[in-house]
């Protein structure tokens, strides 16, 4: 299954760790910002020509580094249907370079609207005689509050096309506990969710011990990540939260299984506006992304040990 994919990636480079895409144009350094606008005007298309080139090169310094990408649909979304073909060009270019690419799109409706976000995100669009693919990302995030019918469609997709998915279970922002902590029968929410998602992964196991829906289980609640680990021993977790949202090395550690398998940590501002803090103008934005990738990896290193 894909997470067997993306677990062998992380044992490749000893790097359990996704790099977020989620750029602001105020987050992209001035010279490719005026580049663009020179090119396409201080517009949508100027924003998103900016976006690509930036994104082009994070992913240029990190594929080496980091096992995996996140691009954050929205801040793709934000920019019309410019944003949504760099997003597209974006996925294309990080698996082009050996990256496993997540689309956090954290999408959840009924039925027949789930199948086409699975269509459009993981599977292929029927047009005519000719099976299309359009976003084909390796993975990707749902809210699963509507129920288990409306991430049903996208365990079917991910069973034919070898894919993945994600379910927001215990999320990283300072209000989840607001819903995800009351109390529904004799579990909380959030342990509801994670159950569901090791209940959909059963019998989708694959090398490394994982079904095809994992969790979102975040940094900043490290009593709960570390209950949930002992809770879910099949389902691989996604953790934000790590860096600018306070989430740190020695909380991150509880996300693991066995020899250090089972769970991928996500940053994103902390990589991406690394070079805000040398002092170079985003010249050196590439160097300065790789810098905080590794000393990320390493962080984590000194808590998990990947076999």
């Amino acid at each position: 299954m894909s997470f067997d994919v993306l677990q062998e990636k992380i044992i490749e480079k000893k790097n359990p760790t996704v790099a977020g895409l989620d750029p602001k144009p105020e987050q992209i350094p001035p010279h490719i910002l005026q580049a663009a606008y020179h090119e396409f005007g201080e517009n949508l298309m100027g924003a998103a020509e900016a976006v690509w080139q930036f994104n082009r090169g994070l992913i240029d310094a990190l594929c080496d580094v980091v096992p995996a990408v996140k691009p954050q649909a929205a801040y793709y979304e934000r920019l019309g249907w410019s944003g949504l073909a760099i997003m597209d060009k974006t996925i294309r270019y990080a698996r082009e370079k050996g990256l496993f690419v997540i689309a956090d799109i954290k999408r959840g409706d009924i039925g027949s609207t789930a199948q086409a976000y699975a269509d459009a995100w993981l599977g292929e669009t029927q047009v005519g005689g000719s099976a299309c693919r359009a976003f084909d990302a390796d993975c990707v995030t749902l809210n699963g509050y509507m129920g288990s019918d409306t991430v049903a469609p996208f365990v079917d997709t991910c069973k034919k096309y070898d894919k993945c998915l994600f379910l927001l279970a215990k999320t990283s922002n300072p209000g989840s506990g607001e819903l995800q902590n009351l109390t529904a029968g004799d579990r909380l929410v959030y342990q509801l969710l994670g159950d569901m998602a090791e209940k959909l992964g059963q019998g989708t196991e694959g090398k490394y011990g994982y079904g095809l829906a994992g969790a979102v289980t975040g940094a900043t609640w490290p009593e709960e990540l570390k209950e949930l680990r002992a809770r879910l021993p099949h389902t691989f977790f996604l953790v934000p939260g790590y860096g600018a949202q306070g989430g740190t090395a020695e909380d991150v550690q509880h996300a693991f299984g066995p020899d250090g398998h089972g769970a991928i940590v996500n940053a994103s501002r902390s990589i991406m506006c690394a070079w805000q803090k040398t002092g170079k103008d985003g010249k050196d934005f590439q160097e300065a992304a790789r810098a905080a990738a590794v000393a990320m990896r390493d962080a984590i290193g000194e808590y998990v040990t990947i076999r």
